[in-house]
């Protein structure tokens, strides 16, 4: 498979020679392999005086390095004194007590760590807990449009982003040919990946209850839903559930980060709201494969794609509540902040309308923006910026 560069190596090589334990997260098959072995090639080419220590769980080659004493007694007996050394591991919880080893490693301050894992044995909320030294994390997310264009060395930016919209951004399906090939992949992923690795950290039960939910949740992407409707919902088609269980199986989804939640904030009372949140696809592709393409519903598809490329650059997410009305997104990263509402199409004049209605019901001065399918240069309306999805993505 073709490798490209990501924004994610820059990352990585800024923090090289710092104490922290490097956890790279992300969901699966999202680059994060790929990723590490573009983080050893550079080391290679660009730092004197190195000594890497790679592990790849994925390969028979450690297969008798599964167990915390033998992965420490390896790494050990690679180490050289008076070189930088690098540990690299690759799919670390497939060691039974890994946490130990990496400790370890890391209280003798003799290795600069790095490591992968899956999802749901890896989590964000629990790196303070597994690991005593302070960790740095690096989420990777699937391919954004920039990205795919890159890969594909597209030149049309239109036509492109048509197909980006079809494809998703899981690069592990460019491989295939056909369209359906290509599904046939993610849901594999989604199936046997994302939702096994929750099985089995959350020894979850009823296969029929978290099936129906996923579908639930990516039918409804960008609508607000509460835990009670949901629960509600399933109920009415035989599947005997309540709001607390919907709610851990929605809390273990995004843990795996096959979806990401979006709470409300109250712009005039600025205060955060927990109920009726959103929620969004890591990949907006994983729908089609799951639920078809029969009805492609573009406004939806474009919000989640929106959703995660703000993720991605950065920003803290959150829905927008003013009075009865409805802000898309307010993006915030430390004193900035934008108000952005995100349509298919804004050709029509009630749509305009709806749109622009909101963002101009706003009276303070952060920026406001509406990202739609216009094919057309950026312009202004009121103050307000208005700007093709497409021509954004690649800003």
């Amino acid at each position: 498979m073709k490798l490209i560069k990501r924004k994610y190596l820059d990352t990585l090589i800024d923090v090289i020679g710092t104490p922290d334990i490097k956890v790279i997260t992300g969901v699966r098959r999202s680059g994060k392999s790929k990723l590490l072995e573009l983080f050893k090639e550079y080391i290679k080419e660009n730092v004197k005086n190195y000594n890497i220590i790679d592990i790849n769980y994925n390969s028979l080659d450690f297969e008798n390095l599964k167990e915390y004493h033998k992965l420490n007694e390896y790494v050990e007996k690679k180490y050289k004194k008076e070189t930088h050394n690098f540990v690299l591991i690759d799919e670390i919880q497939m060691c039974d007590g890994f946490e130990k080893t990496i400790n370890s490693l890391h209280a003798s301050e003799k290795y600069d760590i790095y490591i992968t894992g899956s999802n749901a044995f890896l989590l964000s909320s629990d790196l303070a807990t597994l690991f005593t030294g302070r960790t740095f994390e690096i989420e990777v997310y699937p391919f954004s449009f920039k990205e795919y264009l890159d890969y594909f060395k597209y030149k049309n930016i239109d036509d492109s982003f048509d197909k980006f919209v079809i494809e998703g951004g899981m690069a592990g399906s460019y491989l295939y040919n056909s369209i359906d090939k290509k599904y046939d992949y993610l849901n594999e992923i989604y199936n046997t990946l994302i939702v096994r690795d929750i099985f089995e950290r959350n020894n979850i039960k009823d296969e029929k209850l978290m099936s129906s939910l996923n579908d639930f949740l990516m039918d409804n992407i960008s609508n607000r839903t509460s835990l009670r409707n949901i629960a509600n919902s399933l109920n009415n088609i035989n599947l005997d559930t309540n709001h607390k269980t919907v709610g851990n199986y929605i809390e273990y989804l995004c843990e795996a980060f096959a979806f990401y939640k979006i709470s409300r904030y109250d712009i005039k009372g600025k205060k955060y709201l927990n109920s009726d949140e959103k929620y969004y696809l890591s990949d907006h592709a994983f729908r089609y494969a799951r639920l078809g393409t029969k009805a492609l519903d573009y406004g939806r598809v474009y919000e989640n794609i929106v959703a995660i490329e703000l993720l991605r650059r950065g920003y803290e997410v959150y829905t927008g509540i003013l009075y009865n009305k409805e802000v898309d997104f307010i993006a915030v990263k430390r004193s900035e902040k934008i108000y952005i509402q995100v349509s298919d199409n804004i050709a029509e004049e009630d749509t305009f309308n709806r749109e622009i209605f909101s963002l101009l019901s706003i009276k303070d001065a952060y920026p406001k923006m509406i990202i739609a399918r216009t094919k057309h240069d950026e312009y202004s309306y009121e103050g307000v910026q208005i700007i093709d999805i497409a021509r954004w993505l690649t800003n």
